[in-house]
């Protein structure tokens, strides 16, 4: 048995029409002329050998990638056809007028929605982003007609949404209306505080293109966004099913205890292990279930010789037998059924297995399967090292049980001669019937519904697995695909390889939604391999964005492809135009790195949120750090004019205002929690500053001005607002939403380091200029632990670095008169060398306005990298250190190109340390790019 592709000689069957065909200008008789003209067309491109060069290439024969491709809308390869769809397209536009501006802010509210919606579980995958969710931003940053695009689609939801922002009731199921003329509606709460439902996008369809690096999933997003005659798929599968009951069926029977037969519903299977003390095998669901607690007990009684035993003081037993599928003997865990869940007359009953149900079984592993099945062999890898290691799996066939295999290989082979878009209805089935299914004991003893789960993101094989009936479950997801019948032909194309080379004209998109993977948190291709073996067609894993041991990926190998892939992004990004990152990881290490690579990029961010989508995976379920939401990156590319300008006012300070000036119309002017404002970081003065920083470094650039210049600079050229700043019209629109909405959220603030101390300090202060004796308190109690690697510094020596007390002497400074005759009355229409008022503010410390803080940031500045010349001499490894002293040193290399100090002293501190300080990281990926390391 060979595992050559399951979809020879596919014909359009049942879906064949006599209708005319009309596919990228060309007319055809019908849809099967159409698929074998293009067909033909793919042919003669696979013969080229440039072509298989392709980055993320997958790896299949051509007849593999022909006959699983639909071209030209999906091709399991790259699609040959993007760019002349995009143009097709584009021609279709409505035109604009000649005054027309594409202008957005940012989407900065945070999104919920849930995943119980028949199109979102009509096929499963390891991470899927709710439709729905990206349907918002979509309707946000798109108009009808906008082509969207997803370089990691995954299953394809960016497509539906794209779709579906044309579809009335979808939209209104989101909480919008929709105008008889197509304007989309939503609440808003105006300048007299009133909620009024005002326009902010048009109902229509935005076209989308799809890309991911694994053909599985490019498969399942091709099922999703395509149309298929419903009715006909429905009367073919029940065809299929009835024809499989009759070859089958047999397999899934047991007797009742009144000799009548049932029907198996599932079987569970349980290890087994052999007792260290008297080397009896032990059956783990006998000797270790608690059925009145309704859980597994780590520790148990051998029911032997009452020895207490563990999982962990126990070997498996393992049987060897002969795999003819291999054609060799294997070596695996030992397992036997325990319980058969099993219906008679639509009534469910338990048993024991019997030697009825012993038998049955028997007969099933001696027999051999009549049809093809893939008996690949589990590539090496970080989720595939599990199986392999606590039950011997090493091939693909091995996680399913006779007749599971056999059933699913029947259906398949009788599914090859139809169309195959009736195919998603067999894989959205796969991830039902493995081994990999385990009883949810919680909710088995407590009678709840759903009791057979899986631990997604892994190839997790529990000590109590579930076998389920295929053709039940079969059954029940026939009616999944009748959301398909509404969809139309080509609004959708999709294709197979890299993000990062992803061929078409350079900025065709309009905009852009990306669900990347996230360091190690899933290993997308080896969790595929299972479903991609039946396809035929493997992930070529080379540029796979990940982090994993296996394929020698660290972080920063992690982070130099996320790279390439976002540079990609915004070469086939529109300027001006915005992209969506959603985010999902534990580690501020690879939180940085996908903030590196963005701005590496050339995108810059401007706005974070939450999104909720209502389910956490496993990892996200039981690691005490896991995040409860993702967050969602939003981050625009810069309009062709400002990056003209750019190169002509690099080197001056105009540049630096042309920066900020451009960046504040990118950000959001109001922010909500609820009905109150919120503050919006990205427009605080320290956030404009790095920004601008960064993008200068990115540049090449060295910094004109320094953060004391920059803020009283600031202050001359835009309007302060609570600590933000807003061009012109921004400030005028934002007093009037303060003026309805009240009172000012703060950002809590955790201190860990000096960084965030002096954030604290200088948040504390700014409202309300205090004693020390009044800040010690509060301050310790915020302390929540100094970062192990951080140097620690007393809360003296930070207020004397970084802020000013007033001493007594002379006129009380503006910041402290401003605060004391607002809060305290016998303190009002002072003058500010009123006696009374000078005891009252004496040793008070407080925020310097940025005119006089120069002389303290040079002394400050002075002190830091005086610091930072002892780190640059030292020999050691530098285990604790000031982490203010390492930015400042690097800063000031970098001004003065001298590359080779950053490298060094990034040498000597912690690799994790850098990793997570994106200041840190940026120069210093900058300073090993500038020396030829990279």
């Amino acid at each position: 048995m060979t595992d050559t592709t399951l979809f020879d000689n596919f014909s359009e069957g049942s879906n064949n029409s006599p209708k005319q065909v009309t596919c990228l200008g060309m007319t055809f008789k019908n849809e099967e002329e159409r698929r074998n003209y293009f067909t033909e067309k793919l042919r003669e491109k696979l013969q080229d050998p440039e072509f298989r060069k392709i980055e993320g290439f997958p790896i299949g024969s051509d007849e593999d990638i022909l006959h699983l491709s639909d071209p030209p809308y999906y091709t399991a390869c790259p699609n040959p056809w993007i760019t002349d769809f995009i143009n097709e397209w584009e021609a279709e536009k409505p035109e604009k007028s000649a005054d027309y501006k594409y202008h957005r802010e940012p989407f900065a509210a945070d999104v919920s929605e849930g995943k119980n919606d028949p199109i979102y579980n009509a096929h499963s995958y390891h991470t899927k982003v709710p439709h729905k969710a990206i349907m918002r931003y979509i309707l946000h940053y798109t108009e009808p007609g906008d082509i969207v695009f997803d370089g990691f689609c995954g299953t394809g939801m960016t497509g539906v949404a794209a779709q579906m922002c044309g579809d009335r009731k979808t939209v209104e199921s989101l909480g919008y209306q929709v105008k008889p003329d197509g304007t989309i509606l939503q609440q808003k709460t105006g300048d007299d505080g009133k909620t009024r439902w005002v326009p902010f996008s048009q109902l229509g369809v935005r076209r989308a293109v799809l890309n991911d690096l694994s053909p599985a999933a490019t498969f399942i997003a091709y099922n999703y966004n395509t149309p298929m005659d419903v009715k006909a798929f429905e009367k073919e599968a029940t065809r299929i099913l009835k024809e499989v009951e009759e070859e089958c069926g047999w397999m899934y029977e047991t007797k009742h205890t009144d000799g009548k037969m049932g029907r198996i519903n599932y079987t569970v299977w349980s290890d087994v292990y052999v007792c260290p003390e008297c080397a009896n095998e032990v059956i783990f669901w006998e000797a270790a279930l608690d059925r009145e607690g309704g859980k597994v007990n780590d520790v148990f009684p051998c029911p032997y010789c009452s020895a207490n035993l563990t999982k962990r003081n126990m070997e498996r037993a393992w049987v060897t037998k002969y795999d003819s599928a291999i054609k060799e003997n294997v070596k695996q865990a030992k397992q036997v059924p325990v319980l058969i869940n099993y219906s008679v007359d639509k009534k469910r009953f338990e048993k024991i297995p019997d030697q009825f149900d012993l038998k049955l079984i028997e007969n099933i592993v001696n027999a051999e399967i009549p049809y093809h099945f893939p008996s690949t062999k589990l590539p090496n890898g970080y989720n595939t090292r599990q199986p392999k290691t606590s039950h011997g799996i090493t091939h693909v066939h091995q996680f399913y049980t006779k007749r599971n295999l056999w059933v699913l290989s029947s259906v398949l082979k009788k599914l090859r001669d139809k169309n195959p878009r009736y195919t998603a209805w067999y894989t959205s089935t796969m991830s039902w019937v493995g081994r990999e299914l385990r009883l949810h004991l919680g909710n088995y003893f407590g009678g709840g519904g759903g009791v057979i789960t899986s631990l997604r993101g892994t190839l997790y094989v529990a000590s109590l697995s579930v076998e389920t009936n295929v053709l039940e479950r079969l059954a029940l997801r026939v009616r999944w695909q009748a959301f398909r019948s509404n969809l139309k032909e080509g609004e959708c194309i999709s294709e197979t390889c890299s993000a990062a080379a992803a061929s078409v004209s350079k900025e065709c998109y309009d905009y852009i939604f990306l669900d990347p993977p996230f360091g190690s948190n899933l290993n997308y291709s080896e969790l595929n391999s299972l479903l991609e073996s039946w396809l035929g067609i493997l992930t070529d894993n080379t540029p796979e964005a990940i982090q994993n041991n296996v394929q020698n990926k660290g972080l920063n190998e992690y982070r130099l492809l996320m790279t390439n892939c976002f540079k990609t992004a915004y070469n086939l990004l529109k300027p001006g135009r915005w992209m969506t990152v959603e985010f999902s990881n534990t580690k501020a290490s690879v939180w940085n790195s996908i903030q590196t690579a963005l701005t590496d990029a050339g995108f810059i961010v401007a706005n974070i949120s939450a999104l909720d989508k209502k389910k956490g995976s496993f990892k996200a379920c039981t690691t005490p750090t896991a995040v409860k939401q993702d967050l969602v990156i939003s981050a625009y590319k810069p309009n062709g004019g400002f990056e003209e300008r750019f190169k002509n006012e690099a080197a001056t300070e105009e540049g630096v205002w042309d920066f900020v000036r451009t960046h504040l119309e990118y950000l959001a002017v109001t922010k909500y929690q609820g009905a109150l404002l919120q503050l919006i970081p990205e427009r605080d003065p320290r956030i404009l500053f790095d920004q601008m920083v960064a993008y200068y470094v990115r540049k090449g650039y060295p910094v004109p001005i320094s953060s004391q210049e920059f803020q009283i600079g600031l202050g001359q050229r835009f309007i302060e607002r609570d600590g933000m700043y807003f061009l012109p019209e921004q400030a005028a629109e934002y007093d009037r939403k303060k003026l309805t909405s009240g009172q000012l959220v703060q950002t809590k603030l955790f201190v860990s380091d000096e960084a965030s101390a002096i954030q604290w300090l200088r948040q504390l202060l700014k409202v309300k200029p205090q004693t020390f004796q009044d800040i010690n308190p509060q301050f310790m109690q915020e302390l929540g632990g100094w970062s192990k690697n951080e140097q620690e510094l007393d809360l003296r020596e930070l207020l004397n670095q970084n802020f000013l007390s007033y001493n007594g002497i002379g006129d009380v400074p503006s910041q402290i008169h401003s605060y004391l005759s607002t809060n305290w009355p016998e303190m009002r229409n002072r003058q500010k060398n009123d006696s009374g008022l000078m005891t009252k503010a004496k040793d008070r410390w407080y925020v310097p306005d940025p005119n006089k803080a120069g002389d303290l940031e040079k002394l400050r500045e002075k002190s830091l990298l005086k610091e930072f010349e002892e780190y640059r001499q030292s020999t050691k490894k530098l285990k604790v250190f000031r982490m203010e002293a390492v930015r400042a040193g690097f800063k000031k290399a970098w001004q003065e190109r001298d590359y080779s100090t950053i490298i060094k002293v990034a040498d000597l501190i912690p690799n994790k340390v850098l990793e997570e300080d994106p200041k840190l990281l940026m120069w210093y990926d900058q300073a090993v790019t500038r020396v030829g390391g990279i």
